[in-house]
């Protein structure tokens, strides 16, 4: 396995791959055409040297990955929309009146800021209070501290499973296969095509699902050491350590995905295990796409050491 460097994230009936400073976006559009638009992301951590320091990087890149995120997936949902001939509601246009061009990416902002203070609340301040219910029966900080952490694990399970009965959903994880199975497959050293990247595993150590799953289990070590009395400054060394536990998961899930090391294979397995509900496998046209994706930002032949005519000789062998 050779890392590649290359990551991606599923956005609606298509794929987002990013190299670097450079991304694509492969839509498979309405009249089944496929959509490619390559740009340029210049985040957070493009404009100073101190965010490229272990552990600051993590959080860093995490921000900047929602907001890509963001801007990716409302790019490709633009297409459906037009073919549904939906016309702007009359919230939109007074942001487009007040804001003019920038009310794109300031409803982005807003909404990265919102679902962050959500995650907060829901996955790392509730599971508090409802272990609290157990305080007048158990005396063991550690154990509460388990059992807070068991309850944080159960709400993300809850919530990866519920969204995956929407029938939209379901197509995104699908996409989301497509994307892993591609930087599999490039990462094994085979031929970029449907063909191989059929057989290539839907499962990657370094994907966002494993990152979040790790969060939920460093969070868990992290508070068992937080001995305070007062509720409120347990509550808020809660949500002050999350920056610290983001960028210590960070570091562990970017070694992850560049080592063949067995004990960290074996500690990558839950999160790949969590992989099962929020990647599916897709269809071939769906793997067209993520092909398509990887090849506007990424010469995946140079990478692996050959050229095309190298490749030639590969289909030939493989047809004999």
């Amino acid at each position: 396995m050779k890392p590649s460097g290359i990551g991606g994230q599923a956005v609606l009936e298509g794929i987002m791959m990013k190299n670097k400073d450079r991304y694509s976006v492969a839509v498979r559009k309405p009249d089944g055409e496929i959509e490619i638009r390559v740009s340029e992301y210049e985040g957070i951590g493009a404009k100073h040297a101190w965010t490229k320091l272990p552990l600051i990087r993590g959080v860093v890149n995490f921000v900047d990955s929602l907001m890509l995120g963001m801007e990716t997936l409302t790019y490709s949902a633009g297409f459906y929309e037009e073919e549904d001939g939906q016309e702007p509601g009359g919230f939109e246009k007074f942001l487009l009146k007040l804001f003019g061009e920038r009310a794109e990416k300031i409803v982005m902002g807003i909404t990265v800021v919102f679902s962050i203070v959500m995650a907060v609340g829901i996955f790392m301040v509730l599971p508090y209070f409802i272990s609290g219910f157990f305080r007048d029966y158990i005396v063991s900080n550690t154990l509460l501290a388990v059992i807070e952490g068991a309850i944080r694990l159960g709400l993300f399970v809850l919530y990866v499973i519920l969204i995956s009965s929407m029938k939209d959903i379901k197509r995104v994880y699908m996409y989301h296969g497509a994307e892993h199975k591609c930087i599999n497959c490039i990462e094994r050293g085979r031929e970029l095509n449907v063909k191989n990247v059929r057989k290539s595993s839907r499962y990657h150590a370094r994907c966002g699902t494993s990152f979040l799953f790790v969060v939920m289990i460093i969070s868990i070590i992290f508070f068992i050491f937080i001995r305070v009395e007062s509720p409120l400054l347990r509550v808020m060394f809660r949500i002050l350590l999350i920056p610290v536990i983001a960028g210590v998961s960070y570091e562990f899930i970017r070694f992850a995905g560049r080592s063949e090391n067995v004990l960290v294979n074996i500690l990558s397995l839950p999160g790949k295990g969590m992989q099962m509900l929020t990647t599916k496998e897709p269809e071939d046209d769906m793997i067209e796409v993520a092909i398509r994706a990887v090849e506007a930002v990424f010469d995946w032949r140079v990478f692996q050491g050959y050229g095309p005519q190298d490749t030639e000789k590969e289909e030939v062998a493989e047809a004999e």
